[in-house]
């Protein structure tokens, strides 16, 4: 019998899952991933091996909606079809949002899930799709071990004063607090940037997609990072705002006559880099375009982010190393030398050769700070303390 972890990432109408193989030596080799997409329109599953080629297949039909707990049964069945003895031993799940309860990892349990539940109303984007799919898997498989694995756990550790909001305590009582997200990833990035580089004890790291945002580290914890109460401020992202003042919200409420959900649309899927070049929210269509309005989106994407690394630095009193992850951050050399060029007076320097090859190490010999290029992976820390909290040694 092979032992199995399934990590699972749910969303509104799809989900994502990897297979990592859990036996004796505790290394978790990832053996498959794929996912559930149009599942409330076509349904289709996919999976395929670590190295991307296409496993199999299964379609339900055009119209045929299905809901998180067919679509997460189907896919347990199958990975225990997959190959002969291999058992499904562990589930861990990505949910965002861990609230004053929960500053680690967890074991799931019904109060845990009620508990984070509520939290919905300050993330309403991921957290109750998250919260939904490890319902539906307890549901048709109780005995199975589930592990949360929380986005805004990692920054419990920022300072009180960089948590708080200037608000009545009543308010920050009820939640009202800066949370900070991708704390999965930038948990991953600590650990990689100690081995390669012991020495870093103060380091910037921006986690760079769809969803962006920068976190200071101090020794491997979290003493600031961009995304504050949700997942809308901090840097612009593909399609979602950004920092916007919040006397700009009232004007377009009061004055442009738009009602919370319009503004919602508005912020999260209609702004960013999109909303900026008018063309798209892909950086490379960004990069690869002429027009003035995309290479604005360009400019306003390296400017925030040298605002906040100048800000970080203050933070953390200097800096000794700079890490780039996530999609952008691992695959366009553009961006890393536009913002690399603009902390020069940090002591940052490039190697361009190195920066284009897309090298792990890109900063030049004598630059007083390393600059890295460190592929995160969200997946495989679920993984690790999925196993270690519902499978210990």
């Amino acid at each position: 019998m092979t032992d199995v972890i399934l990590v699972i990432n749910a969303g509104s109408t799809s989900l994502k899952f990897g297979v990592y193989g859990a036996g004796a030596d505790r290394k978790l080799p990832l053996l498959l991933g794929g996912g559930v997409d149009g599942m409330s329109t076509a349904p289709h599953f996919s999976a395929a091996a670590p190295d991307g080629k296409p496993i199999d297949s299964h379609d339900w039909g055009q119209g045929k909606a299905i809901d998180h707990k067919t679509a997460l049964s189907f896919v347990v069945g199958w990975v225990e079809k997959h190959e002969a003895g291999m058992k499904v031993a562990a589930a861990g799940h990505r949910i965002v949002l861990g609230g004053e309860r929960y500053a680690g990892p967890i074991a799931v349990t019904p109060d845990a899930l009620d508990y984070l539940e509520s939290l919905t109303r300050m993330e309403p984007s991921h957290q109750a799709y998250e919260v939904l799919g490890a319902r539906a898997l307890a549901e048709d498989f109780p005995g199975l071990p589930q592990v949360a694995v929380f986005d805004s756990s990692f920054h419990r550790t920022m300072p009180e004063v960089a948590q708080v909001y200037a608000l009545p305590r009543e308010l920050r009582d009820a939640g009202v607090r800066h949370w900070g997200y991708h704390g999965i990833s930038y948990d991953y990035i600590s650990r990689q940037i100690a081995q390669r580089a012991p020495r870093a004890r103060r380091v910037i790291v921006g986690h760079l997609g769809g969803g962006a945002s920068m976190c200071a580290l101090l020794d491997g914890k979290s003493m600031e990072t961009t995304m504050a109460f949700a997942g809308l401020t901090g840097l612009p992202m593909a399609s979602r705002s950004g920092d916007v003042p919040a006397d700009v919200i009232f004007y377009l409420i009061e004055q442009a006559g738009y009602a919370p959900k319009d503004l919602e649309s508005l912020l999260y899927h209609k702004s960013g880099l999109l909303g900026l070049s008018g063309l798209s929210e892909d950086m490379k269509a960004i990069q690869d375009s002429k027009t003035p309005e995309a290479k604005l989106a360009f400019d306003y994407f390296i400017y925030a982010m040298q605002k906040y690394a100048g800000s970080y630095a203050a933070v953390l009193g200097g800096l000794d190393a700079l890490v780039f992850t996530a999609g952008i951050g691992e695959h366009s050399a553009p961006v890393r030398a536009a913002l690399c060029a603009r902390l020069g007076w940090l002591g940052v320097k490039i190697d361009e050769k190195a920066n284009t090859e897309n090298a792990v190490m890109i900063s030049t010999p004598e630059s007083a700070v390393s600059v890295w290029v460190i592929p995160t992976n969200e997946d495989l820390m679920i993984a690790r303390h999925t196993l270690d909290i519902a499978l210990p040694a």
